[in-house]
């Protein structure tokens, strides 16, 4: 069996596809000149036990740092302390880990004797202004500098506010552009009594560094509140949004508790083309799906513990890594369910991968999480099977090559089932195979 990593291949089709994923962020940005700004891409970490929580934040910012700035809302206020800046490759190592997966299986001889694998054997089992002008309490806008600090390439704040029009007059005397329409999202927030995590680039920090992308941002905080806010980001972005969300807990399976979770189409097998096509494919059958769940669910892609992977797209996290992740449990083993033992160090990490597509009007709510126990093990996985194809000496091979003719327009009409892909187009790009008739005599004698 071979396994083939494909989510990195899948974002390069969407650039030659020319499909435009426009994926959110989980609060919005702000300018401070007339610059157009929308964010193209986002990958969220969140690493939850109890009430505690790290939540890392990446994105693929598009355009000039100096114009780079971003509100987010916090259940607390942050010290310094709690503020990390990460690194990229610490995504990129969840990403690859739980990518969906082509698997293939290569037929054997049907004239050797032994039966054929024909199942699948896996289960789904800008400059800051002067400081004392920062730290001024505006009385009449009922805006607080809750906290201020510098980190890494950014300039960070904290804010509260008593009204979204002191908000935002205070972003706009402050030297940020407000996109139309924050003053109406911002007031669910300060009704929460949310705190809200301004940052924008430190210029001169980032080019003394020579940095090259905007790094991600950790934070630690301790909050009954298990959400993730999305609604702030549609501000931003272009139609509809996607947002890939890595979960990390020592229970299990972490799902919405305000929308539906549903899991991806997986475990189907598809013609042998595809192998060389797999990211339209899956951006057909993740815009199939989304449209048939009626645009109101996330997506689980991949759910499984971190200590091991059948198959592997990548090694999994070792410790260094998980930590980096935000994982701080580590060093306190979490009891089994109903089991008096402890998971060994490195095993008690479930990581949960949800990707969610929205828009304003199929998500009117910001996302809101649970853990569970459930450890069930979960992969978005799809199977390519080849066909013999040496030559067939047998009278069995008569059989075989039917069955896998039958095998092949399965898959034909698979595939067409999940990606609405016209059935004729499909057939045309797939080599059946020819049967023959194979003379029965020859094997009276061998």
């Amino acid at each position: 069996m071979k396994t083939i990593k494909i989510w990195a291949i899948i974002a390069i089709a969407f650039l030659s596809l020319n499909i435009q994923p426009a994926l959110a962020f989980c609060g919005f940005y702000v300018a401070k000149a007339d610059t157009d700004l929308y964010n193209q891409a986002s990958q969220v970490i969140i690493a939850r036990n109890g009430q505690r929580t790290v939540l890392t934040m990446s994105n693929d910012y598009q355009g000039d740092v100096k114009d780079f700035a971003m509100v987010v809302p916090v259940p607390v206020v942050l010290k310094e302390e709690q503020v990390h800046i990460n690194e990229a490759k610490i995504l990129k190592r969840l990403d690859d880990f739980s990518a969906l997966r082509l698997v293939e299986y290569f037929d054997p001889d049907p004239c050797q004797r032994y039966e054929l694998f024909d199942n699948d054997t896996l289960e789904s089992s800008a400059p800051l202004p002067q400081a004392a002008g920062r730290r001024q309490r505006k009385a009449e806008l009922g805006v607080t500098v809750e906290e201020e600090f510098s980190i890494g390439e950014y300039d960070i704040v904290i804010l509260s506010a008593k009204e979204s029009d002191g908000l935002e007059t205070w972003l706009i005397q402050n030297g940020y552009k407000i996109p139309t329409g924050a003053k109406k999202l911002l007031q669910p927030y300060i009704k929460q009594k949310l705190k809200f995590f301004v940052a924008k680039v430190n210029l001169e920090e980032y080019d003394s560094q020579g940095f090259e992308k905007l790094r991600p941002i950790s934070i630690a905080y301790e909050s009954p509140k298990f959400m993730l806010p999305i609604r702030l980001g549609m501000m931003n972005a272009q139609g509809d949004q996607d947002l890939i969300v890595y979960l990390l807990s020592p229970k299990g399976q972490v799902e919405l508790s305000n929308y539906r979770t549903v899991k991806v189409p997986s475990n189907l097998d598809i013609p042998e083309f595809v192998q060389k096509e797999f990211p339209a494919f899956y951006t057909s059958m993740f815009q199939k799906s989304y449209e048939k769940e009626n645009k109101q669910v996330a997506f689980l892609e991949y759910a499984w513990d971190m200590s091991n992977c059948d198959p592997c797209s990548a090694q999994p996290l070792n410790r260094e890594e998980l930590k980096q992740a935000g994982v701080f449990w580590l060093d306190s083993p979490t009891p089994l369910p109903g089991n008096r033992r402890s998971f060994p160090r490195n095993s008690n990490v479930f990581i949960t991968r949800l990707h969610v597509r929205y828009t304003r009007d199929k998500f009117p709510e910001d996302l809101r999480f649970q853990a569970t126990g459930n450890r069930q093990l979960f992969q978005g996985r799809y199977v390519v099977r080849h066909p013999y194809k040496g030559e067939i000496s047998c009278s069995a091979g008569n059989r075989y090559q039917q069955s896998v003719k039958e095998r092949q327009e399965k898959e034909a009409q698979t595939l067409a089932g999940l990606t609405g892909w016209d059935i004729n187009d499909i057939r045309q790009k797939i080599n059946f195979v020819e049967v023959k008739t194979i003379p029965w005599w020859p094997n009276i004698w061998n």
